[in-house]
């Protein structure tokens, strides 16, 4: 779907700002339905991608459960998006394992020592729950080690090989993540690695989770291979409940952010906009991954043509000298007081940015379907005040 953001829409805009678009949101949402009507399954969204509670009654509207992975996150679930949580941790603590229980339908261990020590303390809490473990199938075509969950040494999952012959009684489920903004086909691939180590145990299951990363909202993604795989895999094990719960594909291409230009200074014939928002406060993935963003009207270059004629590097305004990214080519010279759009800036940048240097945080925005925009929060001193208390 084409974005609704416009000269008359940027005229409004207070930068620094995130802004939601209702319409693509809706997009995104409707084919997840969709996916999850015709292969049988269950599609929840994970909160580490996106969690902007406010846009939560739009969501509800298409599906009927998310993931947690703390208990901030499972309040969130349990509070604003009125379901309890399929709640995952890599260590629950003995302070807050009863009130992530109390906000979870769903409770998955990373461990069998942690199932030991916490699960009659979830138990107690919540009688309701159903247990899963985390597995490691030891693949994952992930090439960024960063998020690769599956590389040696990895911290989550248990392997199959330490697993016991028979589960606890009350394990009932898989949970295995190992796929980042990925295709059907590393699916297909993944899913015989997992197959085939750990189907010998799902006649003792009730259902299996096959994690995020699915990034189905994505124009070439094979969105028939995946409806197709999870059909025969029903067909294969009829009485597992198949559950995905990707985050990035919820908020896929569904918002920008939007700064502003506040000086351009030069050194060695490098030109460097300076704008109003910071790659390592509000888009730090770019920093972290790397992850070169697309700026809206103009086109990234290698960094040997940095010096070309209207080529620019970006630079945040915080105090780290590594506050930038570039190099962009527009098609004019850049003034000061100018807009930028920087594209497909809701997942995982919203719920990861930071108010170091106590710079002006960016507001968070939607673009209503009918073409009004709406503020959804505005974050002022207070807020920062607040932060280092």
């Amino acid at each position: 779907m084409k974005s609704f953001i416009n000269d008359s829409v940027l005229a409004e805009v207070q930068t620094p700002m995130y802004i939601v678009e209702e319409n693509l949101l809706r997009g995104n949402l409707s084919l997840i339905r969709d996916v999850a009507q015709m292969a049988d399954i269950e599609i929840i969204l994970a909160f580490k991608a996106f969690a902007l509670w406010k846009t939560f009654p739009i969501i509800r509207e298409y599906i009927s459960s998310t993931t947690a992975s703390s208990l901030s996150e499972a309040r969130l679930a349990y509070e604003e998006f009125g379901t309890p949580a399929h709640t995952f941790s890599p260590a629950y603590t003995d302070s807050e394992i009863g009130q992530i229980a109390e906000c979870s339908s769903h409770l998955t261990f990373n461990s069998l020592s942690q199932y030991e020590r916490m699960a009659a303390k979830a138990r107690s809490a919540n009688g309701n729950l159903s247990f899963g473990l985390r597995v490691n199938p030891e693949y994952s075509e992930i090439s960024t080690l960063l998020y690769n969950p599956c590389a040696p040494g990895t911290r989550f999952g248990v392997s199959a090989d330490k697993l016991p012959a028979t589960l606890p009684a009350d394990i009932e489920g898989f949970h295995c993540h190992c796929h980042c903004e990925s295709g059907a086909d590393v699916f297909q691939r993944t899913l015989v690695h997992i197959e085939d180590k750990f189907s010998k145990w799902f006649p003792q299951l009730k259902w299996i989770n096959f994690g995020g990363g699915h990034l189905m909202t994505r124009n070439d993604y094979d969105v028939k291979l995946l409806v197709s795989m999870l059909k025969e895999f029903h067909k294969r094990y009829p009485w597992l409940k198949v559950i995905l719960e990707p985050g990035s594909a919820f908020a896929w291409q569904t918002g920008v952010l939007v700064a502003q230009v506040v000086d351009i200074v030069e050194d060695k014939n490098i030109k460097t906009a300076i704008l109003d928002v910071s790659f390592t406060c509000h888009m730090p993935d770019c920093l972290e991954m790397p992850y070169q963003p697309e700026v809206r009207g103009a086109e990234s270059v290698e960094m040997e043509r940095a010096t070309d004629k209207n080529t620019y590097r970006l630079g945040g305004n915080s105090c780290l000298s590594g506050d930038f990214m570039g190099s962009w080519r527009f098609d004019h010279p850049l003034e000061i007081g100018e807009k930028l759009i920087f594209e497909d800036m809701i997942h995982y940048t919203t719920v990861k940015t930071n108010m170091f240097n106590g710079i002006t945080h960016p507001a968070i925005s939607m673009l209503k379907s009918d073409g009004k925009l709406q503020k959804m929060r505005v974050f002022g001193y207070s807020d920062y005040k607040n932060r280092m208390n």
